[in-house]
Formats: structure tokens, sequence, C-alpha cells
């Protein structure tokens, strides 16, 4: 029975000389406290010695996932003849035996020798030293976990994460101070915040400046332009400013140091974050610039978590909130987000914006993918997909194309379409041919109005306006039938008013003359109105009540 046992130097066989003792397996662990017990029951056999870092590490990372490499399938063709041999992993058990056909054991006998051998290794292989075997073993375990985390000194985006956020700091900080001194010197000089516009230049006037007397003897020419110095001069003179003292100039000074050197700093932490971001991502650098880049890598947590993400996702990375508040309200969601601030979508009109913003999204998302993921650290995909960017943001915007959509390697211009050239592969033999419209036919059942029809149309048109113009004609004879109607009564009511007055005055004459006669007839008439309305009104058994008290009388 032969033992496999893979150390930090290269792959060890032993062979067991007493296989009786695997049997106890209780007892196994005496026989490996010494050395001289040790070399009774194994004894090496044969020895493959890795040649470099790398190959141990290919070997290891093949044995992690129970796997065989191709040095040990030769080293175990060679020594394993129709003999069993004891693995520590059953996986690669399973991978020799299919592979090489070689019966593999796997049990709890197995383990236990392997423990006695690791004890005594470096009694049991000859030239393996103590101080040998430890370096070689903390330089394969750190090649390994490197492996397995994807580690890469070169490629590092934690500190783009970091750099990109201590540069926004930075600029808050800078902004900060920077208005601090604008305001703190306006006190003295309250005219040099409108000549200054740059914060840099303004904490370097006031350092070199200052009490606004003395502007005018000094020489701005290393700070200033020709035009803002005059201007600066001729304000001191006139300033309207309060005076300062010494120590107040002295603090105000300090402060304009301490604007001047994180404006330093500044600018050496963006020529980092762009060195590394140019190492890192190249080619996402070239599509959206490094500052972008970093906060997408920043937003997303790392490159590797970042090329994971589709292109939608990244197009709205940054705009979360906009997201879900637009989910939530039924709104139209946004359509960028950090991506926004690329200099394409800056290029690119209002309404093609959105466009654009999908499309780098999507472009982005493989230049991620090719940096993450990739071997090689060059820019061609970058700047090949930036120019299909750019010839399409051209397209949108109606202008003219310069070179072609497929690559930006020299290929050849977009030419126009010419129907009688004859040069080239693809060219014309015969001139195409021009339409002929007297070829065309007209079927029977066409769409289109007949000659009958048409007269039809025109004659039905012409009765309808005939007859509109009749009704016309109608409705002005019937007005004026009205007006003259109208006209007719109100004579006749002037001519009939005269004689109903005069018949009303000989009425209240004759009334007047017989006036005796009159009241007499209109007082029987009244008498004999109230007799018949008290019959009405009176109940049946009232009036038969009237009857007997009659009878009773007669």
């Amino acid at each position: 029975m032969l033992v496999l046992f893979e150390t930090p130097a290269g792959f060890a066989l032993f062979k067991v000389l007493n296989e009786g003792k695997l049997e106890k397996v209780e007892d196994l662990w005496k026989d490996f406290s010494t050395s001289d017990g040790a070399r009774k029951v194994v004894e090496l056999k044969a020895f493959s010695k890795f040649e470099n870092t790398s190959e141990a590490l290919s070997a290891a990372t093949l044995l992690i996932d129970g796997k065989a490499s191709k040095g040990l399938r030769k080293f175990l063709q060679k020594n394993c003849d129709g003999e069993t041999l004891g693995v520590a992993d059953s996986k690669l058990g399973n991978a020799i035996k299919d592979k090489l056909k070689i019966d593999c054991v796997h049990n709890s006998a197995v383990m236990e020798l392997m423990r006695g051998l690791r004890s005594q290794l470096t009694e049991l292989i000859s030239g393996l030293a103590p101080q040998d075997l430890a370096p070689m073993s903390l330089g394969l375990s750190h090649s390994l976990s490197r492996y397995k985390l994807k580690f890469s000194p070169d490629k590092v985006d934690t500190m783009i994460v970091q750099a990109i956020g201590l540069l926004d700091d930075l600029d808050k900080e800078l902004n900060t101070y920077a208005m601090r001194v604008r305001e703190w010197y306006g006190w003295h000089f309250p005219e040099l915040t409108k000549i200054i516009q740059d914060n840099i230049q303004y904490a370097k006037a006031v350092k070199f400046m200052g009490n606004r007397v003395n502007a005018v003897g000094l020489d701005f020419s290393e700070i200033l332009s020709e035009e803002v110095e005059a201007e600066l001069k001729e304000a001191a003179v006139i300033s309207m400013g309060t005076e300062v003292s010494d120590l107040d100039l002295l603090n105000i000074r300090e402060l304009a140091d301490q604007v001047m050197a994180l404006a330093e700093y500044r600018a050496q932490l963006y020529d980092y974050l762009k060195n590394r971001m140019n190492t890192i991502a190249p080619n996402l650098t070239a599509l959206v610039g490094e500052l972008v880049g970093a906060r997408l890598i920043a937003h997303g947590g790392s490159l590797v978590n970042l090329a994971k993400q589709p292109g939608s996702t990244i197009q709205i990375l940054g705009a979360e909130k906009a997201l879900f508040r637009a989910l939530k309200a039924k709104h139209a969601t946004p359509k960028y987000g950090l991506i926004y601030h690329a200099s394409l979508i800056g290029q690119a009109a209002p309404r093609n914006k959105g466009r654009i913003a999908r499309s780098l999204a999507a472009k982005t998302a493989i230049a991620i993918r090719y940096d993450a993921l990739g071997d090689t650290e060059d820019n061609s995909i970058g700047l090949e997909q930036r120019v299909k960017l750019e010839t399409r943001l051209r397209i949108l915007e109606g202008k003219e194309l310069g070179k072609s959509a497929g690559s930006s390697k020299g290929k050849p211009m977009i030419e126009a379409y010419d129907k009688d050239r004859k040069k080239g592969s693809g060219a014309l033999i015969t001139p195409a041919r021009s339409y002929n419209p007297a070829s065309d036919l007209v079927l029977a059942d066409s769409t289109e109005p007949s000659k009958k029809e048409k007269k039809d149309k025109k004659r039905k048109h012409e009765d309808t306006e005939e007859g509109g113009e009749s009704l016309e004609k109608e409705k002005r004879e019937k007005k004026k039938k009205k007006k003259t109607e109208v006209e007719t009564l109100a004579t006749e009511e002037q001519v009939e008013e005269p004689e109903k007055k005069k018949k009303k005055k000989k009425k209240g004459e004759d009334q007047i003359s017989e006036n005796g006669e009159e009241t007499e007839g209109k007082k029987e008439k009244k008498k004999k109105k109230k007799a018949e309305e008290e019959e009405v009104a009176e109940p049946e058994p009232k009036k038969e009540k009237k009857k007997k008290k009659n009878k009773k009388g007669e």
C-alpha cells in the first residue's frame, strides 16, 4: 500500500511496510512518536519536487477542487503499478481512480497515518530541513490566499475607493476654508472678492499682499494677469474696508497658507487617483473619465462587484432614492445617476441625454467586466467603444460622420452611395435603371372614383348650393312679413285707444244719471247670491230639520 502526501516542496509517495498496524488505529500514534519508530512503519518511495511557486500554487488550487495536476498524474503513473493508494481527500481519490485506474483508499486509518507523517516529515524526507519547510509553507499559503480572494497588488480597488472619498472631503473642506478667508479678509478689503474669482489665487494674493496699503508697491505678475493686477491696485487705493491689526492679518495669512496647502495636496491626490485608475480600470477610465469611474467603483463597493451589475443598474447607480420614489409614486423613473457627469452625456442635447446614457451604460458594463476579469491592461476596448458612442452621438445630433462605427483603428470612412460607380469589389457593372411610370397598370376595382361618380358629386354639390340659396331667400321674405305685421298692429292699437276712452266716458255718464235704480238692482242681486251660497254650504241633515220645523209650523 502506498500513501500520497502533499508538501509545500512537492508530492511525496510513502510505502507502508507493516499494513497490520493500520488495523490498530488507536495505537498508531505511538509508532510515530519517534523518527525510528516512524521509519519502521513507512519509508519514502519517491518524491516530486515543485520547480517554482507558480507550479506549487496551481497544484494546490487543483487539489482544493479535488483534481490532479499533470505533474501529479505523471508521478503516479510512474510509481504506482498495481498497488492501492491512500489519499487524504475522497474527491481526489475518485478523480485518480477515473483517470488513472488506480484503486484509492480514504478511511480513518489513512488519516491517522497522515497525521503521523506530518509530525515526522523532515525526518522521513532527506534534504528537507525544518528551516526550509517553514518559509515554503508560508509563501505557498500567502499565494493560495491571494488566488482564492482574487487579490492582486496591481489591482487594489480599495485604494481607489479611499482616494475618491478623500478627494470629495478635501473639496468640501477647501471650499469652506476659502469662503472663510474671503469673509474674514473682506472686512479689510471687500472689493477684492469681486476682482479675484478663483479661491486659490485669492488666498495667494492675500498671503502676498497682507495689508491693502502694500498693494500699490507690490508686483502680482506671478499670481495675477496685468488687467486684474491694475484693477486690484486701483481698488486698494479707494477701498471702503476697515483697518485691521497686524495680529489679525497674521491669522488671516495662516488660514491662507492652509488653503494653499490643501489645494496642493488635492492636486497630488488627483494625480495619484488618475494613475491608479489607468492601472486598475483603463477601459472604464477611457469611457467615462477618472472621477466618474472612481465614484462608480466606490458606489459599487469594488470593481468585481461592479462587474456583476448589468448596464441598466450602472445607468441609474447613484439615483436610488429618485428611483424608489418614482416607483412608489408611479412616476417616470430616472434616466441616469453618477454616469450623468461623463463627458459624452454632457456633449449631448437634452433630448438625447437619455439615449446616450443608456448606450454609455451598456458599453461601460462591458469595459468594467474586461477590466475586472481580463488579463490585459490596455484600454483598446474602452477607446473603441468611445468612438462608437461618439459616432452615435453625431448621428443623433445630425452632424457629419467621421470614422466608421466599427473601430477606431484606421478603418475606411463611410462613403456616400453612388449607383454608377464601377471601382472596388462591390461595384455595379451596369448603371441602375430609372423608374418608368408608363409601365404601371390601373386595376378595374381601384379605390379611385370614376368620371361618372365625379360628375354625380359635382351635381349634388351644385344642388345643395342652389337649395341653400333658396332657403336663405325664404328666410329673408319671412322676416320682412313679420316686420310689416308688427307695424300694422302698432298703428291699429294707436287708432283704437281714443275710441275706447270715449266709450268709457259715455258709460260713466249713464251710470250717474240712473244712480238710484242701479243701487237697488245691485242690492237684490247680492241677496240672491248669498242665499244660494248658504244652501250649497249647509249639509243635508240641517235641510231635513228645517223641513220638520216648517211642517210643525203649518
